[in-house]
């Protein structure tokens, strides 16, 4: 096919590869406008971007498309991929292509609709999740699936390894979606909107660590936030990042936030219910480190308290 791609984050990367390894022709890669980033606020090119200039495909980064219809239709796409893009497309574009504009999502819809299906999907303690080819329409992730792809979500994963897995999935989707559009042999399923639940974006302060709050709860955030906003709490006045950690139902007469003990297999901290043992963990200003590693240059006590400014060195 004749395709356009719309897409911006390391997500999208694994489809784009797989779309000329498959023997699409790219005609233009859409992606956002180069942002700055990092302490020196340099301009930072998206990971589409990167990918698209090393295979020599042209890249097109206008703030958004509104405007854009008459370049695109200009361009004749038997359809446009989109994934991640950052934008919604409005009406005029979606009319374009042959087949349509065409999203890999990374959840099983109508389930996590929006911005953060892997995070959510790993903080509500979902079992299983996926991705869905979907026909786009105006709403947010409203419009017909077209393939879904199933894979389980370990009790290790993390929105990191989720990411990693579900991205290589939606390529590998996506790729089967096209060659079976094409040909006619797909049926495209309306969603049921009483099934939906909503992904809202990720917020800096969703990552403070509430102790109140059962460890198993805590268990999915951490797992959720990593590798943002990342878990975290208060350690001695400094902050503490809490990278990987997992849940014990040994429930301790301890206030929410007291460390139990702390040897090289964890830390182990009373919550609501529950303790947490946090494996994997960053002091302010250092490196991630675990247990074992952390304990060899911070003095933990039984009996000191995270969340607070006092009570850990």
């Amino acid at each position: 096919m004749n395709l356009l791609f719309a897409g911006t984050p390391a997500f999208a990367v694994p489809a784009l590869a797989a779309l000329q390894a498959a023997g699409h022709r790219v005609l233009a890669v859409y992606t956002q406008p180069d942002r700055p980033a990092g302490r020196g606020r340099h301009l930072n090119e998206s990971a589409v971007k990167q990918y698209a200039k090393s295979h020599g495909l042209e890249v097109r980064q206008p703030p958004d498309l509104k405007g854009c219809a008459r370049e695109i239709a200009a361009l004749a796409p038997d359809a446009m991929i989109v994934i991640a893009y950052g934008v919604l497309l409005p009406p005029d574009i979606l009319a374009i292509p042959k087949h349509g504009c065409i999203n890999v999502h990374g959840s099983l819809l109508p389930r996590w609709r929006g911005a953060a299906p892997i995070a959510r999907a790993l903080e509500a303690g979902d079992s299983v999740t996926g991705v869905t080819i979907m026909q786009m329409d105006a709403g947010l992730d409203t419009g017909p699936m077209l393939l879904k792809r199933e894979t389980p979500i370990d009790e290790t994963d993390t929105a990191t390894t989720l990411h990693d897995r579900l991205s290589v999935l939606g390529a590998g989707a996506l790729i089967e979606a096209l060659e079976r559009l094409e040909r006619g042999a797909l049926s495209p399923e309306t969603q049921d909107n009483a099934l939906a639940c909503y992904a809202r974006k990720l917020r800096k302060e969703e990552g403070i660590i509430d102790w109140t709050q059962p460890a198993t709860v805590l268990a999915r955030r951490v797992r959720a936030f990593n590798p943002w906003p990342v878990a975290n709490t208060r350690m001695g006045g400094r902050g503490l990042r809490v990278w990987e950690a997992h849940s014990s139902d040994d429930n301790r007469d301890s206030t929410p936030g007291t460390i139990v003990s702390a040897d090289a297999n964890g830390i182990n901290v009373a919550c609501g219910s529950g303790m947490l043992i946090l494996t994997r963990v960053q002091a302010e200003g250092g490196n991630p480190l675990s247990a074992a590693e952390f304990l060899n240059g911070h003095r933990l006590r039984a009996g000191d308290r995270l969340g607070t400014n006092h009570g850990a060195s």
